[in-house]
């Protein structure tokens, strides 16, 4: 006859819970266990590191225009950050709860907010810290994206002009894509960006403004969205896709 000691684990609300050995050491090790996640308890505080700008980039707060009424500006106006650079220009709206410090002798930016314990303006701390990075990158650097276009027969080129779409400003340029269609694609070029054409598979698209050229390679990627069986489409960057098995019937 096997005897089993019995173990009094806890007491909840006058009551004991009695539990045998055996399953004594499995609950205990289950309270100092490690959690299941492996993500930090802290908080993400991207939006506090600061910004460092190049020599060539030129960092100015805008103040907003004071009130006709009573000629002083207030908190609730949003402000405005022009960064210019040796690519060109570019402006960021800081929202009023906001405030960017720039030190021009070490050539740093601080960006903070006025509570930190508000959801809505931490999540738009890192948001704005994020733009602002970006947009100095952009007039110092430039963002690029490459398209790839994979299939018999896809090309594409740079025309001057177009016979389906009219141009925005004089001396826009198009993309012509050859992709499977019965007739060619042409996409206009936005106003300060560039394209290019290495090879007759591959678009170079270049610009200051990183939202542009993803959204202008977005535009041109939803007319071949790559597809899982034969491989084929317009790839952005280093995109891949995983092929499947072909249905048999």
């Amino acid at each position: 006859m096997i005897i089993r000691s019995i173990h009094m684990l806890c007491t909840t609300g006058g009551a004991s819970l009695l539990l045998p050995d055996f399953l004594v050491p499995a609950l205990s090790s289950a309270r100092t266990s490690k959690p299941f996640s492996s993500t930090s308890k802290c908080r993400s505080r991207i939006g506090s590191a600061p910004l460092s700008l190049p020599a060539e980039v030129e960092l100015q707060v805008l103040e907003p225009p004071a009130n006709k009424k009573e000629a002083t500006t207030t908190n609730e106006t949003p402000k405005t950050v022009e960064i210019r650079g040796p690519l060109g220009k570019l402006t960021v709206r800081l929202p009023p709860y906001m405030t960017l410090s720039h030190n021009k002798e070490t050539r740093k930016a601080t960006l903070s907010i006025l509570d930190r314990e508000e959801r809505k303006q931490r999540e738009m701390w890192g948001t704005t810290r994020a733009y602002l990075n970006n947009h100095i990158l952009g007039v110092s650097e430039g963002h690029t994206a490459i398209l790839r276009l994979v299939g018999v027969g896809y090309r594409a080129t740079i025309e001057p002009s177009a016979v389906s779409v009219r141009p925005e400003y004089p001396g826009q340029q198009f993309i012509s894509l050859k992709v499977g269609y019965s007739h060619p694609i042409e996409h206009g070029i936005p106003l300060g960006m560039k394209a290019s054409t290495p090879q007759p598979t591959r678009i170079l698209l270049e610009g200051i403004d990183k939202e542009v050229v993803n959204q202008l390679a977005a535009e041109i990627r939803q007319w071949r969205v790559p597809e899982p069986y034969k491989g084929k489409g317009i790839f952005v960057n280093d995109e891949t896709i995983k092929l499947k098995a072909k249905k048999i019937k």
